[in-house]
């Protein structure tokens, strides 16, 4: 039985950081084939896999190429002057614009500036947190007390979490890069940058046997104390 948990466990080890991309890539594929696959589906009455992956590849890279050129850009404008006279669309589509201007800035205008650390949920407790800028003017004024907006992402997706205006004094700057923060996040701290880490692409599946068998040793020898 305990050879059985040990085969079992190091197939684990092993199939996990495979499966886990796979599954990533297969999500990332089946969202942008859906976007004109259904559009394609409609026309020629059939799926074809892959078509409208395609399909969106090739509308991004045509937006991107008109972008380049005035032409292109007049066009472009036209289309942001139509959906801001639609009514509803126009508070969604320009929330959305304005979000993806903020994170794609040069970086001396980036949406995230800095990682920072914060007591938070209660004093004692930290969190990670990235500073997004100062707080609106209205809210600083009411509470008399210079605020700044600070995004704490959840773990382990940080594309989710809470925008929380905390006092300036009461955030503390980090060294770490935001890369960095993202890594610690995503990892659920397991991948610790650490200031004097030596920086390693990944560990050998005979390091990580050997430290799986060390692990092995130590429970057998607990279970016959």
């Amino acid at each position: 039985m305990r050879r059985f948990r040990r085969f079992f466990l190091t197939g684990i080890l092993v199939i996990l950081p495979a499966a886990a991309t796979l599954y990533f890539l297969w999500m990332v594929f089946s969202f942008l084939d859906v976007l004109a696959g259904r559009a394609v589906n409609l026309l020629i009455g059939r799926h074809i896999p892959g078509l409208g992956l395609v399909i969106t590849v090739v509308v991004v890279l045509i937006a991107g190429f008109l972008t380049t050129n005035y032409v292109g850009r007049f066009f472009l404008n036209l289309w942001d002057e139509i959906m801001y006279h639609i009514p509803l669309v126009n508070s969604v589509y320009r929330t959305v614009k304005q979000v993806v201007e903020a994170v794609w800035k040069n970086d001396d205008k980036k949406a995230f500036k800095q990682l920072v650390l914060i007591e938070y949920p209660r004093r004692g407790i930290y969190s990670l947190g990235y500073l997004t800028g100062p707080a609106v003017a209205e809210v600083s004024m009411r509470t008399n007390t210079d605020l700044v907006n600070v995004f704490v992402p959840t773990s382990p997706n940080p594309t989710s979490g809470f925008l929380l205006l905390v006092p300036r004094e009461e955030v503390i700057p980090l060294d770490m890069s935001l890369e960095e923060g993202i890594k610690l996040i995503i990892s659920a701290g397991v991948v610790n940058p650490g200031i004097n880490q030596t920086v390693r692409t990944g560990y050998s599946w005979n390091e990580l046997m050997k430290g799986f068998s060390r692990e092995n040793k130590k429970r057998k020898e607990m279970d016959t104390n």
